[in-house]
């Protein structure tokens, strides 16, 4: 009796669950290539399932015809690996596309507006280094020097990019603004896909695994240069012009046209925060690179690597590979200079450091003292690795930079450098009294240092010394106006002290 009842109510079972699916597909996202690929992953051997698949591909083709007019097709390979590159996890292991799995993904995104970049043609790091700024396409040159022009694996990367783009231009009417071309980026990479800016304590130690394309794609964590560096590299394929914008240790990328500007800050979702955010007492401009340069800095962040590691020999090498992208930079040629000298390289080391000798970076306020010191004889080369001994956030490491310093200016009293970042470390302790003593030092040696006369005049507020205060206050301004320097900062400064004591005449 129960197997007839059974056999009587499978066709309603059959009905129900063929209204399920249905009701399951249509509540889809109608836009989302992954919600439509990942229905099909669970149900492929359904009608609805193969519906899901076809709109996903659909949504990826966007809306492409052939020139015979037909629209294009279903892939007849394997698709699951493809959806994996789509819907896969960042704690799951990158997947791996076939030759006809690749070429199905680059037919679909030969749309894009990267394949009309020159720089997309070139396979040879000999042809990418001749290439002009604006004919550099970002991914295809990283990847030329991060696979030593491994055709194979720079396509496998240029796929999951391509996907990534699919995916956000599916969302975007023909009609939209940059705007909305930026917000979809940010809602797709940040929301959906959840790329994060990595923990200190990890990106401290492998700052070049949060750097290079392959691996921030993998991990989907990055530091400013690599998430920057993904950004561009899909702002490329969408045609959306930004600009590359470097403050002092730092990158971000923003949309200008005339007077309006949209910045994206890449280490916190890709937020608008206003432009003054980056500057700073001693930063007066923000610096804008090329996508050439971009390239460069990804050395330049790996030499900072191998520098911290005591490695010099390869940070010289890494240094003089960033030249290549970004030509004479002041700021590559002064830290390819000092590792010069730690690896007993004095005479190259002295040439580069003759060429900056009182020179000020153009978005600094104040110039660079480091070359005229070692010049003059005011330190040698043991004492300028003490001034860029990394400090992490462990109480030791400030001790221990703090110590090395005491021992060098033992040496050299008059290394000015050296006097600061002896008070940085003092201010790192919370010792406000033997900072104020330390950076009155450099002051009675050197008075035109503007970070030095700013917290000189902070740390008189804090002893109630108004008098001496406005002294170094007085001093910062001139600094700075003579840099055409309007800063933020200082001019909070200003109002906090005028309400504490008047100024005096």
């Amino acid at each position: 009796m129960k197997r007839w009842i059974l056999l009587l109510l499978l066709p309603c079972l059959l009905y129900g669950e063929d209204l399920f699916l249905k009701s399951r597909l249509s509540s889809l996202d109608p836009l989302s290539v992954s919600e439509h690929l990942a229905f099909y992953e669970l149900y492929s051997n359904t009608e609805e399932g193969k519906k899901a698949l076809s709109q996903a591909w659909h949504l990826l083709s966007g809306g492409k015809v052939h020139k015979s007019g037909a629209q294009v097709s279903l892939p007849v390979f394997d698709i699951h690996a493809v959806i994996s590159l789509v819907t896969r996890q960042n704690f799951e292991k990158p997947v791996k596309l076939s030759s006809e799995q690749l070429n199905a993904i680059e037919d679909l995104s030969d749309r894009l507006a990267n394949r009309y970049i020159k720089g997309h043609q070139i396979w040879t790091r000999e042809q990418l280094l001749v290439l002009q700024p604006h004919e550099i396409d970002l991914s295809r040159g990283l990847l030329i020097e991060q696979f030593n022009e491994n055709v194979e694996d720079i396509r496998q990367y240029e796929a999951g990019l391509d996907l990534i783009a699919l995916q956000i231009l599916a969302r975007l009417p023909q009609n939209s603004t940059p705007e909305d071309y930026i917000r979809e980026i940010n809602r797709f990479i940040f929301q959906e896909m959840k790329f994060r800016f990595p923990p200190h304590s990890l990106y401290a130690k492998d700052i070049d695994l949060y750097t290079f394309l392959p691996s921030v794609m993998d991990s989907r964590e990055g530091v400013c240069l690599g998430v920057s560096i993904l950004y561009l590299c899909l702002a490329q394929r969408m045609g959306l012009p930004l600009e590359i914008i470097t403050p002092p240790g730092h990158i971000y990328v923003r949309y200008r046209k005339g007077v309006k500007i949209v910045n994206i800050e890449t280490t916190a979702r890709g937020i608008d925060l206003p432009s003054e955010t980056y500057l700073g007492i001693d930063t007066r401009r923000l610096e804008e690179r090329n996508m050439k340069e971009v390239i460069g800095m990804a050395y330049f962040n790996q030499a900072s690597v191998a520098w911290g590691q005591n490695d010099h020999q390869k940070a010289v090498e890494l240094y003089e590979k960033a030249r290549l992208y970004v030509g004479n930079d002041p700021l590559i040629n002064f830290f390819l200079s000092l590792n010069y000298l730690f690896v007993g390289k004095k005479k190259e080391g002295k040439a580069l450091l003759e060429t900056l000798k009182g020179h000020t970076f153009n978005w600094a306020v104040s110039p660079e003292t480091v070359p005229e010191d070692y010049l003059e004889g005011r330190v040698d080369a043991e004492g300028l690795k003490a001034v860029f001994l990394h400090v992490d956030e462990k109480r030791e490491s400030i001790l221990e930079k703090q110590k090395k310093l005491q021992e060098v200016l033992k040496k050299h009293p008059r290394f000015r450098a050296g006097i600061l970042q002896l008070a940085v470390t003092w201010l790192q302790l919370g010792r406000q009294h033997e900072a104020q003593q330390t950076l009155e030092l450099h002051h009675r040696i050197d008075p035109t240092n503007c970070v030095v006369e700013y917290y000189l005049s902070i740390l008189s507020v804090h002893r109630l010394d108004y008098n001496k205060a406005w002294h170094h206050l007085r001093t910062t301004e001139k600094i700075l106006e003579a840099r055409e320097h309007k800063c933020k900062a200082l001019r909070g400064l200003r109002d906090h002290l005028r309400r504490l004591s008047p100024e005096p005449s």
